[in-house]
């Protein structure tokens, strides 16, 4: 064998070879997730014209998305440790092109309703690329490392996507002569020609063979899932049904779930395996998921309504729709300069100190808002700190949940934090819009919400995110270390 032919196939087994290889087609896959995320947002105004419908019908369209995300996403993640990840990152692929596609040519609210939900497929897109990553990584030395430094990669294409998913939109609908049927082509092109990029450019998992689904286990998850989660999009929708329904719905679905944790700790091969949850290196990465959503999907909204409040009531910014966007880009760049630091830092820095102290950062950047809130230079110096520490946990926690998890559980584990991720933010957003909407119109006769409101939300999102960090503490020094994996993979005896 020749010298260079020697040098390239140990660049193509090293770490860096994976990153140029895998990263690259994973970045564009996660570059597309983005578009989906921020393309429809600015032509939301247009498509309630095209339907007919109203400006309130909008919030069904997130409520569906968000259910059937939560309902399928610990499925499809536990069929990719099962069958293989690149198999289910392609079919999940392949039906968000689908409904990209009808989204297109949806001429109804319901069939655009049901074709929007569809879509929401993609949420299992990033679980999957981390599981395929570290399980391609697991046998090397620094494959945990690897890991984590891909995922920082990851959720920079996914931020930077979602910024020019929402900068091309009005610009290409004005350019088509406000056509939107031709403007809302643009992501369904997108999504087909990942599915081509997936297809050609992404090497298959190595799955454990004997498993089984547990279908028992999966039916009761999906509707205790449906009932939290149904009776929080519930009480954020106008109209939705009264307060003792959503609370019932609530109760209920908090049973569901200790009856599923029953039945789970029955089975030999659990949809979802509580005594890994259990463990003090998952568990609190798990619930930094759940309080990291609380910021950064719950309190967006009263963001966007605290910039655009008038000033004249002796707070809010009484910014336009435009400046409005400008801040929430820089929310956004600020999330993608956190994700850039967790990959530069994680090379060399203890990953555990690494979550504590970007869940240090958001409580920082919130708690600041408390008393820094008037002037839009402390606004968006407040969501830069926040944003730091937000755009680091969303690349850490999927990698931290896989390197503490067991061979043949990497997707289950790493989809489970987006889940609780969602579930956080979902209840967040309807306490939220309860606090905001409990003085509404008591300042002159104002819409506008009243400034404790806007403290409280402040206030929640900043004890969040230092709980996240004291419970991080929780977690063992050595935790998400390539040593720790290899001592994980060499005393694991059986596959749960």
């Amino acid at each position: 064998m020749s010298r260079a032919s020697s040098a390239a196939e140990r660049l193509r087994g090293s770490s860096f070879g994976i990153t140029a290889g895998l990263i690259g087609w994973f970045v564009v896959v996660e570059l597309t997730s983005g578009i989906l995320q921020g393309y429809y947002v600015p032509l939301l105004s247009d498509i309630v014209v095209h339907l007919g419908v109203t400006d309130a019908d909008v919030n069904w369209f997130e409520a569906a998305q968000l259910l059937l995300s939560a309902l399928v996403l610990p499925i499809l993640a536990k069929l990719g440790d099962m069958y293989g990840h690149k198999k289910v990152l392609l079919a999940s692929a392949i039906l968000t092109a689908g409904a990209s596609w009808w989204l297109v040519f949806a001429d109804s609210f319901t069939t655009f309703l049901i074709a929007w939900a569809l879509q929401g497929f993609y949420v299992v897109w990033l679980p999957l690329e981390i599981a395929l990553v570290f399980e391609r990584g697991r046998r090397q030395a620094r494959g945990v490392s690897q890991t984590r430094r891909a995922a920082g990669l990851l959720v920079v294409g996914l931020q930077a996507g979602a910024i020019l998913g929402a900068l091309a939109a009005g610009r290409l609908f004005a350019a088509t002569s406000e056509n939107l049927q031709l403007t809302l082509m643009v992501p369904a092109v997108a999504v087909t020609l990942v599915c081509v990029v997936i297809w050609l450019g992404v090497p298959e998992s190595e799955p454990v063979p004997g498993r089984r689904l547990d279908i028992g286990g999966f039916v009761l998850l999906a509707f205790a899932l449906l009932l939290v989660t149904g009776a929080l999009s519930f009480l954020r929708v106008p109209d939705g049904p009264g307060a003792g329904v959503v609370v019932a719905l609530l109760v209920a679905g908090l049973a569901a779930l200790a009856v599923f944790v029953w039945y789970e700790l029955r089975q030999t091969d659990p949809a979802v395996d509580i005594r890994v949850l259990a463990r003090p290196e998952m568990w609190p990465v798990q619930a930094t998921a759940f309080l990291v959503g609380i910021s950064l999907l719950g309190a967006q909204g009263p963001l966007a309504t605290y910039a655009g409040t008038d000033a004249s009531l002796g707070y809010g910014l009484g910014l336009d729709a435009t400046d409005r966007s400008n801040v929430i880009g820089v929310y956004l760049v600020s999330l993608i300069v956190g994700a850039v630091l967790f990959a530069v830092f994680s090379r060399r820095g203890n990953p555990r100190l690494i979550l504590i102290g970007a869940s240090a950062l958001v409580g920082i950047g919130y708690a600041l808002f408390v008393p820094f809130h008037v002037e839009l230079w402390q606004v968006l110096a407040n969501l830069s700190i926040a944003g730091i520490g937000s755009g680091a946990l969303v690349a850490a926690l999927p990698a931290a949940a896989a390197a503490a998890a067991p061979r043949g559980q990497t997707g289950i584990a790493s989809a489970l934090t987006n889940t609780t991720k969602t579930i956080g933010g979902t209840f967040a957003s309807a306490v939220f819009g309860v606090v905001l909407a409990a003085g509404v119109g008591a300042a002159v006769a104002s819409t506008a919400a009243p400034l404790v409101g806007y403290l409280t939300v402040w206030t929640v999102c900043a004890v969040g995110g230092f709980l996240a960090a004291a419970l991080l503490l929780f977690v063992p020094k050595v935790a998400f270390s390539d040593a720790d994996a290899a001592d994980a993979a060499a005393g694991q005896t059986q596959v749960i």
